[in-house]
């Protein structure tokens, strides 16, 4: 059973990275007219990088009310905040410096500290902004090469210790220690946005998309908002290996 939601294929990088910078900006006008605030979980990848760079060279008359916005991390890598490795790092360079988005607003997730303190630490920020029930109103999402997505890996069921809103793992293929919001928290979004682009995601694509639900094979699977929508962007490339019934 494919995971449920709306797929966009788009016809190169560029053409998706505008649709993804598009969604961001229709998901927060929204927000803001509807509650007042805008709160986003970002992704770090290639194609978030780019929808980046978009937002940050928009003109004013077609930004957010960005001091309206509150900006969160779905994963880090445990590593300090200028280390190039860091999602933090790259959105902070890509956009954060360019917008009115007041500093108290980004909520970066500390992987300086220990990976157990940092998802601690991290959990309580977002209890203390949403409450037990954290619900972002946009999640971005990339999808890894084996099928994993934020920090959720293969080899353990992605739903561990969900209440803890947020947990530390050990990537073996990376050899280093990530901090995630967990399934419980993704899936509650109002709007969850998985972007992916190139032929080397067109074979797990279509596996995560099409294939038989196994979130522990791959854990993209276990994404399936409770109440909100859930968009897949992809690029042409990406797109190539699904069948003729999702064309």
């Amino acid at each position: 059973m494919p995971p449920n939601g709306e797929l966009l294929v788009y016809a190169d990088p560029a053409a998706l990275a505008r649709a993804l910078a598009d969604v961001f900006l229709a998901t927060g006008r929204m927000a803001i007219e509807q509650r007042g605030v805008f709160r986003v979980a970002l992704s770090g990848g290639n194609t978030p990088r780019a929808a980046y760079e978009l937002l940050a060279r928009q003109t004013p008359g077609a930004q957010l009310s960005w001091p309206s916005v509150y900006v969160y991390f779905g994963d880090e890598r445990c590593v300090p905040p200028e280390d190039e490795r860091s999602n933090y790092r790259m959105a902070r360079q890509a956009f954060l410096d360019a917008v009115n988005i007041p500093p108290e607003n980004v909520r970066r997730i500390r992987g300086e500290l220990d990976p157990a303190a940092a998802a601690a630490q991290y959990a309580a920020q977002l209890r203390a902004d949403m409450g037990d029930g954290p619900q972002f109103d946009l999640v971005m999402l990339g999808l890894g090469p084996d099928g994993h997505t934020a920090s959720l890996f293969p080899g353990t069921p992605p739903d561990a210790d969900d209440d803890a809103l947020v947990r530390a793992v050990y990537a073996q293929s990376q050899a280093m220690w990530r901090v995630t919001i967990t399934p419980k928290v993704i899936n509650a979004g109002r709007t969850v946005a998985f972007a992916a682009e190139g032929s080397e995601k067109a074979a797990i694509f279509a596996a995560v998309y099409e294939g038989p639900l196994d979130p522990v094979r791959y854990p993209a699977q276990i994404v399936r908002p409770q109440s909100g929508r859930l968009l897949w962007l992809l690029d042409k490339d990406a797109a190539a290996m699904l069948g003729e019934k999702t064309r």
